[in-house]
């Protein structure tokens, strides 16, 4: 239009743009009667949503019984809602039949996504998790505040969410690059070997952990804990959940003979994802397989203190197992909220980590971490 503004004759304009005589006389006509708005592009066809078979009332109706029910819940078969089972519930509610590609138009529409499904226990008591949230864990909070302010062996307390984790040699997790149509072979020990870990987490982005090779029992638990009673000066409230070995006489005895040290408390029942102790073992048994090829026990036990190991001496790691959607809780009641991490004020961390080894003719040798930050702190003597 510049070039006709500017004097230039139709036929030049159409040769330069390469465009038809004819387009560039349209054009002219359509400037003249409006102007450069009328000669925008504008979307062609029917406008996203026009003549839908479901109304908006109908839409969210289904999106609602897919968020809240599941396909055996409304009459049909199956755990897990797919395109052609929510076609079957539009055609039963609505008597509508709808291609699979036409329902997933209607799901995308409505922001929902095919994703993977967390596992929830059916033994786990909504009102008990209901409680911990709610009572539980705030009650923990303020006794922890409290400790800090009648200084309790020291600086006070330190809430630390612990978990045990067994890792075997014939775990294979991931996936890799191969020729179509030809699995890959991934090329193992053929003899099975388990090594078991304890770690925990704490809210001021410290790990702690130990590496065995027997079963656990409340014999190791309470090894596990005299280390990290000798670590801290002072007390430290440990959340874990109801297994046998923490709820065992021997271990309450032990408590009872150290009452300014250590102080358990149980999540509730079926309710691992209150843990972030948990995205600890499954990133452990996520990664681990991927990296190694232990041969015997002492080298899978060799590569499991070097996955804790590592993460000690990254501190924003630990801090994200605090991230999980079902675990934010922690850290948005923690006194050490996400903007105090964001903003650099000094956490202190990896406080001389506890670690078991294997050694040749040492099974359970204990020792400090071979590399420590000049602000870990040392073991109690």
């Amino acid at each position: 239009m510049a070039a006709l503004v500017a004097g230039r004759d139709r036929e030049e304009v159409a040769a330069v743009f390469g465009v038809s005589l004819r387009a560039v006389g349209t054009w002219w006509a359509k400037w003249q009667a409006g102007g450069r708005e009328v000669l925008a592009m504008r979307p062609r066809g029917k406008p996203v949503g026009v003549h839908q078979v479901l109304g908006e009332a109908e839409q969210a109706a289904v999106r609602q019984a897919v968020l809240d029910h599941r396909p055996c819940d409304v009459g049909l078969s199956g755990q897990l809602w797919t395109r052609r089972l929510i076609g079957g519930l539009i055609a039963k509610l609505y008597r509508v039949q709808l291609t699979e590609p036409g329902v997933g138009k209607y799901l995308r529409r409505g922001g929902l996504s095919f994703q993977r499904p967390d596992k929830r226990a059916v033994e786990q008591h909504p009102e008990a998790v209901r409680r911990w949230h709610e009572e539980t864990w705030p009650a923990i909070r303020a006794k922890v505040k409290r400790d800090v302010r009648a200084k309790v062996k020291g600086d006070g307390g330190e809430i630390l969410f612990a978990d045990q984790v067994g890792i075997r040699s014939d775990q294979v997790t991931g996936r890799t690059w191969g020729e179509k149509g030809r699995t890959p072979v991934v090329r193992r020990s053929g003899n099975r070997f388990p090594v078991n870990a304890m770690s925990a987490v704490s809210t001021k982005s410290r790990m702690h952990f130990m590496v065995f090779t027997e079963s656990f029992t409340a014999e190791v638990m309470g090894r596990f804990l005299d280390r990290l009673a000798g670590h801290f000066d002072h007390k430290v409230h440990l959340v874990v959940d109801g297994h046998s070995a923490h709820r065992s006489k021997k271990l309450r005895d032990w408590l009872a003979a150290h009452p300014d040290d250590v102080e358990l408390h149980f999540l509730p029942p079926y309710a691992p994802e209150l843990n972030p102790d948990e995205l600890v073992n499954a990133d452990l048994k996520h990664s681990l397989p991927k990296q190694h090829q232990a041969r015997d026990q002492a080298e899978l036990a060799t590569e499991t203190h070097r996955f804790f190991h590592r993460h000690q001496r990254q501190p924003h790691i630990v801090r994200g197992y605090f991230g999980g959607p079902h675990v934010r809780y922690i850290l948005d009641e923690n006194p050490i909220s996400l903007r105090s991490i964001t903003t650099g004020a000094h956490i202190s961390v990896l406080g001389g980590a506890l670690t078991e080894v294997r050694r040749q003719g040492h099974p359970h040798e204990w020792r400090r971490p071979c590399v420590r930050p000049v602000w870990a702190r040392k073991f109690r003597a």
